[in-house]
């Protein structure tokens, strides 16, 4: 009898084996039909793709900072995500701002959503879409109100204008400006 106990507890044992497997395999299969998708989706984020180098503006409060610095943009994992890493510096050379945002295309939500990662230790989930000929992207700040971002890109130059909005987005006032050239 202790044989056939031993014999039972092992095929338990091999049934949860082969059970984690096929769901392990289950889960890295991906239809090709949705990687298709999700390639095609993050086609319109291509112009963004480059090594990018310039200067902006930033205010907070009554304090407006200038920096330099670049935007690294490159496709990733066969074209199913972007990644934006940025690096920006004061006149002195301190780095004031310092990020890493993936983006790529979920196929249940039909949108692009950009995960953020700032070195202060900030990080956020956000929609990010195209509208007419540019990139937007915002959140907001319960009790305060709504920050937006707008990308405009053609061949040479990247132009990124931060808004903030008291009132629901009826008036905006400009926070942040970045102008950058395409690098060769």
């Amino acid at each position: 009898m202790p044989y056939l106990m031993f014999n039972v507890e092992i095929m338990k044992i091999l049934f949860v084996i082969m059970m984690i497997v096929a769901a392990a395999a289950a889960v890295s299969a991906q239809d090709p039909a949705v990687a298709q998708l999700k390639k095609t989706e993050l086609q319109k984020l291509d112009k963004m793709v480059g090594q990018w180098k310039g200067s902006g503006w930033i205010q907070q409060g009554p304090k407006r900072d200038t920096f330099t610095g670049t935007e690294t943009v490159q496709s990733k994992v066969g074209g199913l995500a972007t990644m934006v890493e940025g690096k920006f510096a004061n006149p002195e050379g301190k780095v004031i701002h310092e990020t890493l945002a993936v983006i790529s295309y979920d196929e249940k939500l039909k949108v692009d959503r950009m995960s953020t990662y700032l070195a202060s230790g900030l990080s956020g989930e956000y929609d990010f879409r195209v509208v007419g000929d540019a990139y937007e992207w915002g959140f907001d700040i319960p009790n305060a109100g709504t920050v937006r971002y707008t990308i405009k890109i053609d061949a040479t130059t990247w132009h990124e204008i931060g808004e903030f909005s008291r009132d629901g987005g009826k008036t905006w006032f400009q926070t942040f400006e970045m102008k950058l050239e395409r690098q060769k």
